[in-house]
């Protein structure tokens, strides 16, 4: 894909990563200069260790349960849910069922 493309589409995320059984999969959907898309799917039980990331971020809980941990305060993300973290915040996760999550990074 090129800067060039007006517009990307995606009638409907959630058909665009199957829940693994015992995993967790991630797919970028777009990225450029500014932004990058990650769609992420979890089985429950599935974990993110403690982390953190020069992008500032902003997380959208498309299906499932997710318990989100940013610093030292814990969120429990469901759908329609929306978090934002600036860059370097350490953040971790676990999902408590089988979810799906759009993770945006916002670059510069």
């Amino acid at each position: 894909m090129t800067d060039s493309i007006q517009a990307k589409v995606f009638p409907d995320l959630l058909t665009e990563v199957e829940v693994p059984e015992n995993g967790t999969l991630s797919r970028v959907l777009h990225q450029n200069d500014r932004i990058r898309l990650v769609l992420f799917a979890f089985d429950a039980g599935q974990e993110l260790t403690e982390h953190s990331s020069g992008s500032a971020a902003i997380v959208q809980v498309l299906s499932g349960h997710i318990r989100f941990r940013v610093g030292d305060e814990t969120h429990d993300l469901e759908p329609s849910s929306w978090l934002y973290m600036e860059a370097k915040s350490p953040h971790a996760l676990v999902a408590l069922e089988p979810s799906v999550m759009l993770l945006t990074l916002l670059r510069g």
